[in-house]
């Protein structure tokens, strides 16, 4: 028992009827991928704005505040200092007491810190500013875990890649919308601060829909049809109530394919994290352009992620649904394509001449547009190794991952002295795409899609059903040393 077991519900989940064309797990794809546009934007705004914010020539009003300021990517990085904080417990806090409640509060107190930045980077500089970025970076912890809960619940596994696909796209769309905006706004007579307010009221706008049609689970929901919550559930296998399950803490953190989901997702985190927050500054000092034209390039790349991220997430359920694929061949190919293609469009990109920027823009819009394959690679691991507890892995992994999302632009920080300089940047871009491949090898041989054994609770078998007291004794024995 204590070994892996195959998913036993993955040949039994197509039933007569999935309940209505458009259902209730397609309402909270919706309402997650409106959550992850808002959150996102919320948390990338500042890369632009923070040009116009040291630049007394980006806006026509001679009023617009500016500041000199010599600690950027400190600021950027301050974000990712608190955001690691409570992510390992996010997820199990969410499967216990309900994802919905804390979504609430989550984008309550992120909205409030955005909008607040003006304010207190006025009064207090760049350490205003960082606090507020703090308070955004503990309010955002929640946000992904919370994702895997959700999609956890919600995402048969024939339809998981294109729910996850959507899902994820808003973080991409934000970049693809708010950038270019953002751009607009900081260039326009109203200035930087105008743009963390315009965002900052869709942050408290997304609460309201969510309050009316979000729901914890499909057992939970009252208007699911009994079609489609069947459907759901003989698909996931979900154990729906969490509150007297503990968590195998042990088994997780020793489970060699957790940690190969974990090295892979710190490998996307470390390139994604420096070319978010530092693709801005390069076009600026390295390609010349001004902050319109910057915001539109910096965008052009997120545009081509939108696209591969869904066409990919549509692509993977079909060839896997068909039998032209494997589950865990799938899950590679699409990984692969993300962390080996990206590494090597970063390795070019270090190398060509820094006139060459039409060839630039494509390796940077290739660098993050192949990253879109995760979605449908490494990106689904946490919910195929265990529904139950995708939270509680995805909120380990993503805080060791932002761990890479703090050092990456600290690195930046501390080897490009001279913005001006091609051949520091190409320090960075390399050291980028080492990581992105040597991630790539790490989890090509590590990873499985089997469902783990400690996902099911003590006391239920591999389909999620009661086991008998006497059977539950004798398992709870046999795999004790495990639930510490």
């Amino acid at each position: 028992m204590c070994g892996t077991v195959k998913d036993e519900n993955v040949d039994t989940v197509e039933v007569a009827n999935k309940g209505p064309a458009f259902g209730k797990r397609h309402v909270h794809v919706v309402l997650m991928f409106f959550l992850t546009g808002i959150a996102y934007t919320m948390r990338v705004n500042l890369s632009v704005a923070i040009v116009a914010m040291t630049d007394n020539t980006t806006s026509p009003n001679p009023d617009i505040p500016t500041y000199d300021w010599n600690d950027k990517s400190v600021v950027l990085s301050s974000f990712y200092w608190s955001y690691i904080l409570l992510q390992i417990y996010a997820g199990k806090l969410g499967a216990v007491y309900g994802i919905k409640w804390f979504l609430v509060g989550t984008m309550a107190i992120d909205s409030v810190a955005f909008t607040s930045i003006p304010f207190f980077a006025e009064k207090f500089g760049s350490k205003g500013v960082m606090g507020c970025r703090i308070v955004q970076g503990l309010a955002q912890g929640f946000i992904y875990p919370s994702l895997a809960v959700i999609l956890g619940q919600w995402a048969p596994l024939s339809e998981r890649a294109t729910m996850v696909a959507i899902s994820m796209s808003g973080f991409t769309i934000s970049n693809v919308v708010a950038m270019p905006i953002a751009g607009y706004i900081c260039g326009s007579w109203y200035g930087w601060p105008m743009s963390f307010y315009v965002f900052g009221l869709l942050g408290v706008a997304w609460i309201i829909p969510w309050v009316i049609f979000g729901h914890n689970s499909p057992a939970e929901h009252k208007s699911i049809t009994t079609e489609e919550r069947t459907y759901i559930q003989r698909s996931v296998g979900y154990v729906e109530s969490q509150e007297n399950i503990r968590t195998p803490w042990k088994a997780i953190l020793t489970s060699v394919p957790v940690w190969a989901y974990v090295i892979a997702c710190y490998g996307s985190e470390w390139g994604f994290s420096t070319l978010l927050t530092e693709m801005p500054t390069y076009i600026d000092k390295i390609m010349k352009f001004d902050i319109q034209s910057n915001s539109w390039l910096s965008a052009a790349p997120y545009a081509c992620l939108i696209i591969i991220t869904w066409t990919s997430g549509f692509f993977s359920d079909y060839l896997i649904n068909s039998g032209y694929i494997s589950l865990p061949n799938g899950r590679k190919l699409f990984s692969t394509i993300a962390l080996l293609g990206s590494g090597i469009a970063l390795i070019v990109l270090a190398y060509i001449p820094e006139t060459a920027t039409a060839l630039s823009i494509a390796l940077l819009t290739a660098t993050i547009g192949l990253g879109g394959t995760v979605t449908s690679g490494f990106s689904l691991n946490n919910i195929d190794l265990s529904p139950t507890f995708a939270g509680v892995i995805t909120g380990f992994a993503n805080s060791f991952c932002n761990v890479g999302s703090i050092l990456a632009p600290l690195f930046v920080q501390f080897v490009v002295t001279d913005e001006t300089d091609k051949l520091q940047w190409r320090i960075v871009f390399l050291v980028a795409a080492g990581i992105s491949i040597a991630s790539n090898v790490f989890y090509l041989a590590f990873t499985t899609t089997e469902v783990q054994w400690w996902n099911f609770p003590i006391g239920y078998n591999e389909k999620g059903e009661q086991l008998p007291v006497s059977e539950a004794i004798e398992r709870q024995k046999s795999c004790r040393q495990y639930q510490k």
